[in-house]
């Protein structure tokens, strides 16, 4: 899609993933009208759905104490319903800043076909990095932040309870750090193979080593915490 095929439908139609109720979802069409100064319009590409908060949001089960907090960047709609959620969208801008047009580019933005942001919302993709991989920036900023809170140091033993999206990435930053030895443990062997790929060992639950110097709980499950409890070593 050029930028002169889009200025000539602008305003253009849209549409837009909802949660409308307990469990039920609805696409709602919307006007998105031209990017004004200092605005971008991305044309998605892809769109990632976070299998731990959206859920809880589609089940309309978001605390009311987190309303606020959990409200996502661009979000319409407030909990518990209607609303529109979602926070890993990559796109192509393909208006707005002729200096920019046709950039890949990484936006919290709820799941939408197109839509206008501020120019400093859409952040470019490193080279080298797909498009569809993109969409996993917004868990690797909490892998991060994760394990820059946990001081993970040279050559500590390091175990992450938890082998889904997030405690693969932390996991996979924490293996990078010289001399770490890092176990990834989960009730799933089949998840062995997607931690040895990314540089860290496996290891279920029954098996997992003790005595560890830092230990990440990502699993979200209380069991998952009782392992990761019992795994930490003095003063860990």
């Amino acid at each position: 899609m050029t930028h002169r095929t889009i200025t000539k439908i602008f305003p253009c139609e849209t549409r837009a993933l909802w949660s409308v109720g307990p469990g039920r979802m609805a696409l709602r069409s919307a006007t998105v009208p031209a990017p004004g100064p200092g605005e971008v319009c991305v044309a998605a590409r892809f769109s990632g759905v976070s299998p731990g908060t959206e859920r809880l949001v589609l089940s309309g089960k978001v605390p009311e104490s987190e309303w606020s907090r959990m409200r996502a960047p661009f979000q319409e709609g407030d909990f518990p319903f209607p609303v529109k959620y979602g926070y890993a969208g990559v796109g192509e801008i393909v208006a707005g800043a002729p200096e920019r047009l046709g950039e890949t580019v990484f936006v919290l933005h709820p799941h939408q076909s197109l839509y206008c942001v501020p120019a400093e919302a859409a952040l470019p993709l490193p080279d080298g990095v797909p498009a569809a991989r993109g969409i996993l920036a917004a868990n690797m900023e909490t892998a991060l932040n994760g394990l820059w809170d946990g001081g993970a140091s040279p050559g500590d033993h390091i175990a992450v309870v938890g082998g889904g999206i997030i405690g693969l990435l932390v996991a996979h930053l924490a293996a990078r750090i010289p001399g770490t030895k890092v176990t990834v443990v989960d009730v799933d062997p089949a998840r062995e193979a997607r931690a040895r790929a990314l540089g860290a060992g496996f290891a279920t639950p029954d098996a997992a080593p003790e005595d560890q110097d830092l230990v990440f709980h990502a699993s979200g499950h209380p069991d998952g915490l009782d392992t990761a409890l019992s795994l930490a070593g003095i003063e860990a």
